[in-house]
């Protein structure tokens, strides 16, 4: 029986697996689709989220699939400089959602189980009950990752408040029969002017569009080629012209969070936690940090020492960040309305962010590298994640009774940091009661091992 059943074999899901399986748990996960997506949600990489992929082994897998290094973001098309902040990635990464979900799974111990569509959860003192695929699974925690329609959300009856959708828009991946010279050649930030339209792998344009006949159409309706070409002739003149739709859908401004993100036995993280505006590219990244921010503490829990609070601290950190962006995507909806007063806001936002401190408030929003918890001083920039889980103890003699949580290396400047990269001691008093308000008590002197590496 695996320690943790994972619903949603997207790149939320499959790194909280990771995440798991590192700390050296058995994980499950199920994923209704019987082959891997090859569409992809989501279209970039963010500095924080580099700074994890990279911590864990994982970066390098990606290399080849990079498309871009963009040393900028953008709040609703309008450029937001990156190269300042205080991180080694100070860009993005274009890089198609696919291929990161493909490189953290290739690095699970246990194989994805496809086809596995979750129809039936039930929990008790011990453990969570799934049926997925016509199949019953036992474990003792349930991580819901399974997007923004998630079942086991509608299953358990969660609160989801939040706001409707007020606009229409179409995504939709494509080839071009003929397009004017110079447009989409290269991946660049999206443009509310210009319209959104990107060069994909393989041949394929991703574009995204929302004009006046998005918003009278029924959500349910089917996107039409005609209906791609009329947006895209209208934004980019007469000399473009569609030549397959491969996928398309309709999707709006919804902005929903879940209450709580834990419900007894049962974690929820990424779209299945939170929906918003896919604007900004903070979407995937969001969800991304959601995992590394459970993964321990749920080990920690798995395995029995876990300080008591330590796996409600999830939802107590991410809550906020999480509705932080929805603020910050509802605002960039607002901007991107096609109205005249939107306009006019649009030009004043511009040149307030022109402003070098506001400018580098939103770029730490976005970038996700301005994120402190309570508790901690923020992320270690040059401390690799240990290998198997643990926190990692710099310059500093750990006391006896926390190695088995608690990696030692050489270094002059005192830190511990947490396994998802934030600081939680920097020196100075507190070290023991850091490490109990984190790791738990004292294991026995007898479990202690040693573990010092330069």
């Amino acid at each position: 029986m695996p320690d943790v059943l994972v619903a949603g074999g997207g790149p939320t899901g499959l790194l909280a697996a990771y995440e798991l399986e590192r700390a050296g748990l058995d994980v499950l996960v199920l994923e209704r689709d019987a082959r891997p997506a090859t569409q992809s949600k989501a279209l970039a990489l963010q500095p924080r989220s580099i700074e994890v992929l990279e911590d864990r082994g994982l970066l390098a897998a990606l290399e080849p699939y990079v498309e871009a290094r963009l040393p900028a973001g953008h709040f609703s098309g309008i450029p937001i400089d990156y190269t300042d902040l205080p991180t080694r990635f100070p860009y993005q990464l274009g890089i198609e959602q696919a291929h990161v979900a493909a490189a953290i799974e290739a690095r699970l111990r246990t194989p994805v189980l496809r086809g596995a569509a979750v129809t039936a959860v039930e929990q008790d003192a011990t453990g969570v009950t799934v049926t997925a695929g016509g199949r019953v699974h036992r474990a003792g925690w349930l991580v819901a990752a399974d997007g923004g329609h998630s079942t086991v959300r509608t299953l358990l009856g969660a609160a989801f408040p939040g706001t409707s959708a007020r606009i229409s828009l179409v995504v939709a991946d494509l080839t071009l029969a003929r397009k004017p010279a110079g447009l989409a050649d290269e991946w660049r930030l999206p443009s509310v002017a210009s319209g959104f339209l990107l060069p994909l792998s393989g041949g394929r344009y991703r574009v995204v569009v929302g004009g006046e006949e998005q918003q009278r159409l029924d959500r349910d309706a089917p996107v039409t080629a005609g209906e791609v070409q009329r947006a895209l002739t209208a934004a980019h003149g007469p000399e473009i012209e569609v030549g397959e739709v491969l996928w398309a859908s309709r999707f709006g401004d919804a902005a929903r969070q879940l209450e709580r993100y834990r419900h007894g036995r049962v974690l929820f993280a990424g779209d299945a936690a939170h929906i918003h505006l896919p604007v900004g590219g903070q979407g995937l990244n969001l969800g991304l940090q959601d995992a590394v921010n459970l993964g321990w503490k749920l080990a920690a829990q798995v395995r029995g020492h876990a300080p008591g609070g330590l796996l409600d601290s999830y939802h107590d950190e991410r809550h906020p960040v999480a509705a932080r962006v929805l603020v910050s995507t509802r605002a960039q909806g607002v901007l991107g309305v096609p109205h005249p007063d939107a306009s006019a806001v649009r030009e004043i936002v511009t040149g307030l962010l022109a402003a070098p401190d506001a400018r580098r408030g939103v770029a730490s929003e976005l970038s996700g590298v301005g994120i402190i918890y309570p508790g901690t001083t923020g992320r270690a920039t040059d401390v690799p994640a240990a290998p198997d889980g643990r926190a990692v103890l710099v310059g500093a003699s750990l006391p006896a009774g926390w190695s088995d949580r608690v990696e030692t290396r050489d270094g002059t400047e005192p830190l511990l940091v947490r396994p998802d990269g934030y600081v939680a001691w920097a020196g100075g008093p507190g070290l023991d009661a850091t490490l109990r308000r984190w790791f738990g008590p004292r294991a026995p002197a007898h479990s202690d091992r040693t573990s010092v590496s330069a």
